[in-house]
């Protein structure tokens, strides 16, 4: 007789780091995410100021959609430890609406694009995401990194000599310190030593002050103070549309890249809906709206090691603490330490592997990977970069694809009185077109057989492609047969088949 051993429940290792209740039961780990919180806040303040002002409205219009972004999308969000929050991207889609309609049609167009987030996301747009090939994301992270690169360079330009130093000791602080410890992050030791230092001596260089006033007192809820009328949505529609595109796109790939840096999955779903309902918590608190931010999430996960959304939750909370209850103390933080932390950024995330293999990589890939990177350098905005990926990769896979299909005469077809054509590979538009001009018309005896075994008909353009074959041999009295198609393929050709037109 045997006793059963009880056994406790075996929890994933993928779960239980990114458990909150995990890491509230592990005092080294709660302090890794609420460290990780307030390096991410304390880079935070800088970006929201800097996205506010290329929206063209109030410095405290950024920051608090920073906050309620980042708190919102910690209980909302698919993707733990993951930061949303006011982003150059959406900034530059709602300054035209700002500067010719105000504020408040701003905010009516954040919640309207929030509520399209929420459809999309319901709807399963974040399915799509699997379109997204190997190449496009390389070229995203690439095109990413040297974004957060340049828009360190203003920083850099007409600056004190003092500046290049800090910036200097904190790059050799982040770079050095991880080797001896990992108890504190190395980025916030950086700005802590930093900030101090320029305050004990009067360092005179810029500061965080320096980029915008910061709040004083929290925002209260409002209603966007706009006429309820089908002129207003016809005004606000175009710039809400872009915003959810725009915001989802961006969102989605951080989700996929942080997957990727932690070797865990993330519900896309849950994440797209639950961007729509921050856009939309933002809107109604005041905020510009925002998305993911790259740069800071690298921060979180990548820099400072967080896994939970605790530290996303906390980046929100330290924000507001650090610019609403010790906004005179974060304005002395020099920019040069947020630099050096923003460049660390940079270089950790670009992919230099995919530098080193270019010449291994097929050539389509290569310009793929190369046409996301420009396009997204070229306009500052990852949408647009990774669109014009995405199109180039599917171009570039449609004409591989075409070169694939083959069309093979039987030499001993002809014993039987008919002829016996071979036809193999994926047949769609690109493919197929060219098939009409594989058969001898005028050479072939009365019967020809057009073996598909090997063949899958993908789309109406082919079975147009065929039709127009029939007709062509029927034109010289001649009678055509199709054999061997599969179930798929059958079905389409049976449906279409004589229904398309003359085509040809």
């Amino acid at each position: 007789m045997t006793t059963a051993v009880p056994t406790t429940p075996h929890v994933p290792e993928a779960a239980e780091v990114h458990s909150v209740r995990a890491a509230l039961r592990s005092p080294r780990r709660l302090r890794t995410e609420v460290l990780a919180g307030l390096v991410v806040a304390l880079a935070l303040i800088p970006e929201a100021i800097s996205f506010s002002i290329i929206a063209g409205v109030d410095p405290r219009v950024g920051l608090f959609a920073s906050f309620t972004m980042a708190v919102s999308i910690a209980f909302l969000g698919g993707r733990p430890a993951m930061i949303s929050a006011a982003t150059g991207a959406i900034a530059l889609v709602v300054a035209p609406i700002v500067r010719e309609h105000g504020l408040d049609y701003l905010l009516a167009t954040v919640i309207l694009g929030g509520v399209i987030q929420v459809v999309l996301g319901l709807t399963g747009v974040a399915r799509l995401m699997r379109f997204v090939p190997r190449s496009v994301m390389i070229g995203f992270v690439n095109a990413l990194a040297i974004l957060i690169f340049l828009a360190q360079l203003p920083h850099l330009t007409d600056v004190p000599w003092a500046v290049y130093v800090l910036v200097a000791v904190a790059l050799a602080l982040m770079v050095l310190l991880p080797r001896w410890t990992s108890v504190v992050p190395a980025p916030l030791v950086a700005i802590v030593v930093l900030t101090a230092f320029t305050m004990v001596t009067a360092l005179a260089v810029p500061t965080v002050g320096d980029e915008g006033e910061l709040p004083r007192s929290l925002r209260s809820l409002l209603i966007p103070d706009v006429p309820f009328t089908l002129e207003t949505l016809r005004i606000i529609a175009p710039y809400a549309v872009t915003v959810a595109i725009v915001g989802l796109l961006e969102s989605l790939l951080t989700a996929k890249l942080v997957d990727d840096v932690t070797d865990t999955h993330s519900d896309k779903t849950r994440e797209s809906w639950g961007q729509g309902a921050s856009q939309i918590i933002t809107g109604f608190f005041g905020g510009m709206g925002g998305c993911a931010m790259i740069g800071q999430t690298m921060i979180n996960v990548k820099a400072s090691g967080a896994r939970t959304r605790i530290s996303t939750f906390l980046a929100g909370v330290f924000l507001l603490a650090l610019v609403v209850g010790a906004g005179d103390l974060v304005a002395q933080i020099p920019m040069a330490a947020l630099v050096a932390v923003m460049v660390v950024v940079a270089v950790s995330t670009f992919d230099w592997h995919s530098l080193r293999t270019l010449r291994r990589m097929p050539r389509s890939e290569s310009v793929v990977m190369l046409t996301t990177v420009a396009i997204t350098v070229a306009t500052h905005n990852l949408a647009y970069g990774v669109v014009a990926g995405v199109l180039v990769a599917m171009v570039a896979f449609a004409r591989r694809v075409a070169h694939l299909t083959e069309v093979v005469r039987l030499d001993d077809s002809d014993d039987d009185g008919e002829a016996v054509y071979a036809v193999t590979g994926e047949l769609f538009f690109a493919s197929s077109n060219d098939l009409v001009y594989q058969f001898d018309y005028a050479g072939d005896p009365q019967r020809v057989v057009i073996d598909m075994a090997d063949a899958h008909i993908w789309d109406a353009s082919t079975v147009a492609t065929l039709d127009a074959i029939r007709t062509r041999y029927a034109r010289k009295g001649k009678e055509v047969e199709i054999i061997n198609l599969d179930t798929d393929s059958a079905r389409r050709h049976e449906r279409l088949a004589g229904r398309l037109g003359q085509g040809h």
